[in-house]
């Protein structure tokens, strides 16, 4: 028998498919999208380089680094810090979804992390060779920020939309964070490349302050127009009369916690979606935290080249985020994901023979058609896996976040670990995770042509037969 959810945890009053709020819901995309693109994948890794190579006195951002009494190679650090923020987030956002369930503050929450991670981005500002140290503490919580309020941010999906429209909607979101997070990109560009074109500092600003200055309006950028989502999405309705006071808030999140997983004991369907998800994802977010580095120290491009194929992964997600949304619709979610996770195997086959030059450019551009692709879809599938209007629904991602995190740590120690092995050769790392998305695509075949969402007062532990082939369009009640 299934435990019933603790009614304080509903999101009740909430109008589905309001204008108003799933608009103002995506703007938390365009808010936070900025961070990733800013500070995980352009400007940031390449100033850290410097840093790297300004602290060591030598010219290679590989060059091991004095830190906390450890000498860390530079690339590895940066890497070794994401980790740990996402462990960080993957060991502690269970206790919070489950506790901004119970408590009914969702919302709070989402703010709290947003917050964390905009002003800790803002604190870039500082790092200089004389602050490395506590600058990789900030940047650890900048990504610790950012990780925690997606869970929040996701959660509201299935509160705000339809299940007809979660792909769309979904797909929304992501193309929204695209255009803003490229438009703060040539802001900054224009700042930094400015010295260097006219030769001559522009309003007092050097290279490397300009640098610094983005980073500041990425934190200001973030949490300002954060304020959007925040106005318009729903209040938090507060615990329900007779629930238990302040004192038991930390016992009962984990009494909800145990819930949920007592649920997912009675949904095969989420479980096998969620070792789908936990093994290619690992694979897309390992290549996209590694990208850069790819570039600059495998392929040797120079910052200008780097800077152009981000905005081309950017510009090119956009229309893969829609085009896949409306693949899924003609053929069903897990068809269009198990399309996209077989075209990053070859994506991983071609990354190891590829040189600088046109073929790069044209694998990246298949990259950002994919990247926004899975991201998108994953998001909505899930969403259409979890029990149906389930006042969980923070508890429930907080599994889908921990799965993503969990992946992440792990892509980027075994990437690091071959590349490592291999005499610091990152193409045989890259290849080497067509196995993570080998394994997703085996996973996500065997939920093909299955309605997703069970009825878990009676769904079996184990899966029937095999289904019958069928061609027709999922519709919202038999979604595949």
């Amino acid at each position: 028998m299934t435990p019933t959810p603790t009614p304080s945890a509903a999101a009740p009053g909430i109008e589905k498919d309001n204008k108003r709020i799933t608009t103002g819901w995506t703007f938390y995309d365009w808010a936070n999208s900025v961070y990733p693109l800013v500070i995980t994948s352009s400007i940031f890794p390449i100033y850290w380089g410097s840093m790297v190579k300004a602290v060591t006195h030598t010219d290679s951002g590989k060059s091991p680094v004095d830190f906390l009494g450890m000498h860390v190679p530079g690339t590895s650090l940066q890497n070794y810090s994401v980790s740990a923020a996402f462990l960080v987030i993957a060991l502690i956002s269970p206790l919070l979804t489950s506790l901004a369930d119970f408590s009914g503050r969702k919302k709070l929450f989402l703010q709290i992390f947003c917050y964390i991670g905009a002003i800790s981005c803002a604190g870039l500002y500082f790092f200089e060779p004389s602050t490395f140290t506590i600058s990789v503490f900030v940047f650890v919580m900048a990504t610790v920020g950012f990780s925690g309020s997606i869970v929040f941010y996701n959660s509201y999906l299935p509160d705000i939309s339809s299940e007809a429209k979660f792909d769309s909607l979904s797909a929304r979101g992501f193309s929204m964070g695209y255009i803003g997070s490229v438009l703060l990109l040539v802001l900054c560009l224009l700042l930094i490349q400015g010295p260097t074109l006219s030769g001559t500092p522009m309003f007092g600003l050097t290279v490397g302050k300009a640098t610094r200055l983005s980073f500041l309006l990425t934190g200001i950028w973030w949490a300002g127009f954060a304020q959007i989502p925040f106005f318009t999405l729903p209040p938090d309705p507060g615990r329900a009369p007779g629930a238990v006071s302040d004192s038991g808030w930390l016992l009962n999140g984990f009494r909800e916690l145990g819930k949920v997983w007592e649920e997912t004991k009675n949904q095969p369907n989420l479980k096998r979606f969620l070792l789908a998800y936990f093994t290619y994802n690992m694979g897309v977010q390992t290549v996209m935290y590694v990208a850069t580095l790819f570039g600059d120290e495998e392929l040797h491009l120079n910052s200008k080249s780097l800077i152009i194929t981000i905005l081309l992964l950017q510009i090119v997600g956009i229309l893969g985020a829609y085009l896949f949304a409306k693949l899924s619709e003609r053929i069903g979610n897990t068809r269009a994901l198990s399309w996209a996770v077989f075209i990053w195997m070859l994506i991983c086959i071609a990354g190891y023979f590829v040189q600088a030059g046109w073929s790069f450019y044209a694998l990246a551009s298949v990259i950002g058609l994919t990247m926004g692709a899975v991201q998108s879809l994953s998001r909505s599938t899930y969403s259409k896996i979890i029990p149906e209007n389930t006042p969980n629904s923070a508890a429930y991602f907080s599994f889908f976040d921990v799965t993503e995190k969990l992946g992440i740590v792990i892509g980027l120690i075994t990437f690091g670990a071959i590349s490592q092995l291999t005499g610091g050769n990152m193409r045989y790392s890259l290849l080497a995770l067509i196995v993570f998305f080998a394994l997703g695509l085996y996973f996500l075949l065997q939920l093909r042509g299955r309605k997703l969402r069970e009825d878990v007062a009676t769904a079996p532990d184990v899966f029937p037969g095999p289904p019958v082939a069928s061609g027709v369009a999922s519709t919202p009640s038999t979604v595949k």
